[in-house]
């Protein structure tokens, strides 16, 4: 074997592990993402449904304290209307969030292919 054509092979080889190398440093980023938008989606579903049991406790509350004082009632149902309009606000932003939901690893997968194309003979 020539010595020419061994450098020629190592250098191909060197590039091939460099491309992948930066592929899979791609990958992992993408990876990242993904995690903290799950985490993110998470903790956004369980703020809306805790804030929407709060709204439901205080709606209660204001019913047995209707009962009693003048303003009590006006007062408790203002609070449990706040609860319910910020569990809806919040839930309709995790929604629009999840809606907007980018395709898992796009990135990785379109390098992948732009390296497929240049590479396809």
């Amino acid at each position: 074997m020539s010595a020419g054509l061994l450098e020629s092979a190592r250098s191909v080889l060197a590039g091939l592990l460099s491309l992948g190398h930066t592929r899979f440093e791609l990958f992992a980023v993408e990876l990242r993402e993904e995690l903290a938008r799950l985490a993110t989606l998470l903790i956004g579903g369980l703020a809306a449904l805790v804030l929407g049991v709060l709204g439901i406790a205080f709606g209660a509350f204001a019913l047995i304290v209707a009962v009693d004082a003048q303003y009590r009632l006006l007062t408790a149902c203002l609070v449990a209307a706040g609860f319910i309009a910020a569990a809806a606000l919040l839930a309709w932003t995790v929604l629009k969030f999840a809606r907007a939901k980018r395709r898992a690893f796009g990135a990785t997968l379109a390098e992948l292919a732009r390296d497929y194309e240049t590479i396809k003979p």
